[in-house]
């Protein structure tokens, strides 16, 4: 679901571009120019009315071929357009993890299915182009029809008395005219469908993704959290991904999560800070809904470590800092408090230094500690942490344990999402989810005593 989100975002900007394209190229300006033809055909009629009916003859033969081009190749150039989105959208997901790909052996199998999409949109592209180029050599035979018919019509009335010679090249040049637009939205009804295309996947973009209202000015947070009867469900899947969670975490409490893969931690997480647009129930912070609050204000009470790590293209300052103006006495009290200040003190350039396209420089476990770091940045109120010591070492982990020992001390409210039971030390409260429902939640001790087997039981192996 993120994945289609992200994609979806990324094309919107060549949708622009498209639009953008048109809208300042030559094919708008046929749009304007077709109010002109009928007062070049009833200037034309003035000339000498034979010559008249045959200007209307020949638009009326030119909007059909208009309009028959436009059945004939719509399905075609959407097509293409649609082959060529999709081919070029598999060859870039497929870049972003070329590591794996070479690792494995699997460059010449995803190069293949890849020629299988890009042949796919070559052969669309060109059936639509075979069209269009038929449609436009018969409008370029009509037109040339017509000026010589025009003038052959002309010459006639002018042997017979009806009619001028200059009103002959007048009546030649007024039907040219007349047709001119008709024959530019021909030449250019690609670049319109392909506009409108854009212009019909934006406005979906926008549906699926409206613009959230502007939030209220709540107080700052002090960090309570309320689930009443939480559902989170995405499009195409009948079952939700949560269903009813409903559970209370006072203020500067720890609560570490646990669960099997697929019971819906991570969206839980997405959904404590207000990013999961499928809701139903309601998730409080301080008894205000979460998605009543202003973003830019409620952002820096909020810490978020996601799962899927994403650090940006800049300094690790910036990063830690989230892009804002740097405060290096609040970069630095995030770094030492996650136990990286001195790591980042034997890079070449220390804070300032650049860690390249999605922290690129970086390994796995220095770009988490850095997110964290970015997390706990300004000492938020609320922070949520999805798998932080997933990629950690074990000094790492105990920096993460001392972190969140810290935060518990100052009053925040900490949310921990993590497979490792070794954390479960630093834990208040411990919820535990299963198939989207909270099956255990309570204080630390009682859900450990209710989730450890009976005296003298034998469990079945992992596995």
């Amino acid at each position: 679901y993120l994945h289609n989100a992200r994609q979806n975002t990324a094309d919107a900007f060549s949708n622009l571009v498209v639009i953008r394209q048109f809208l300042t190229g030559a094919g708008i300006i046929a749009f304007y120019d077709v109010p002109w033809t009928p007062i070049y055909i009833a200037v034309t009629f003035l000339l000498h009315p034979y010559l008249g009916l045959l200007s209307v003859f020949f638009a009326c033969i030119q909007l059909l071929v208009t309009y028959f081009a436009n059945r004939a190749s719509v399905k075609g150039i959407e097509g293409g357009a649609d082959a060529v989105l999709n081919s070029n959208a598999f060859v870039q997901s497929k870049l972003r993890n070329i590591e794996p790909l070479h690792a494995m052996g699997m460059v010449k199998h995803m190069r293949d299915r890849w020629i299988g999409h890009h042949e796919t949109s070559i052969e669309r592209d060109e059936v639509s182009q075979e069209k269009q180029h038929r449609q436009q050599a018969l409008a370029k035979f009509i037109r040339y029809c017509m000026q010589s018919l025009t003038l052959g019509a002309g010459a006639l009335l002018v042997i017979d008395g009806r009619l001028s010679p200059g009103g002959m090249i007048a009546a030649n040049v007024l039907m040219a005219r007349a047709l001119q637009p008709l024959d530019l939205i021909i030449a250019t009804w690609p670049q319109f469908v392909q506009a409108r295309m854009a212009f019909n996947r934006l406005e979906q973009l926008l549906a699926d993704y409206p613009e959230r209202q502007q939030g209220a000015d709540h107080p700052a947070p002090d960090g309570d959290i309320v689930l009443d009867a939480l559902t989170a469900t995405v499009p195409g899947r009948e079952t939700p991904i949560l269903h009813g969670l409903s559970a209370t975490v006072p203020s500067g409490r720890v609560v570490v999560v646990l669960g099997p893969s697929g019971s819906g931690k991570s969206t839980l997480a997405r959904c404590l800070v207000g990013i999961w647009p499928y809701v139903e129930g309601r998730v409080l912070l301080d008894g205000h809904p979460v998605e009543s609050w202003d973003r830019m204000k409620l952002g820096p009470h909020i810490g978020y470590l996601p799962q899927d790590v994403e650090l940006f293209e800049g300094s690790i300052a910036d990063n830690i800092a989230r892009f804002a103006a740097v405060d290096s006495e609040k970069v630095i009290d995030a770094a030492r408090r996650t136990g990286i200040h001195e790591m980042i003190l034997r890079f070449p350039k220390g804070y300032d230094t650049e860690i390249g396209e999605a922290g690129g420089m970086l390994s796995g476990g220095q770009r988490q500690r850095i997110a964290l770091a970015r997390a706990l940045y300004g000492n938020p109120e609320l922070v949520v942490l999805d798998e932080p010591n997933a990629n950690l070492d074990e000094a790492g982990e105990r920096s993460l344990i001392d972190a969140v020992t810290d935060l518990r001390a100052k009053g925040k409210t900490v949310l921990l999402i993590t497979h490792r039971l070794n954390i479960l030390g630093i834990a208040d409260l411990v919820m535990v989810l299963s198939k989207g429902t909270i099956t255990h939640f309570g204080l630390r001790d009682k859900v450990l005593a209710a989730l450890r087997p009976p005296a003298g039981s034998v469990s079945a192996p992992a596995g």
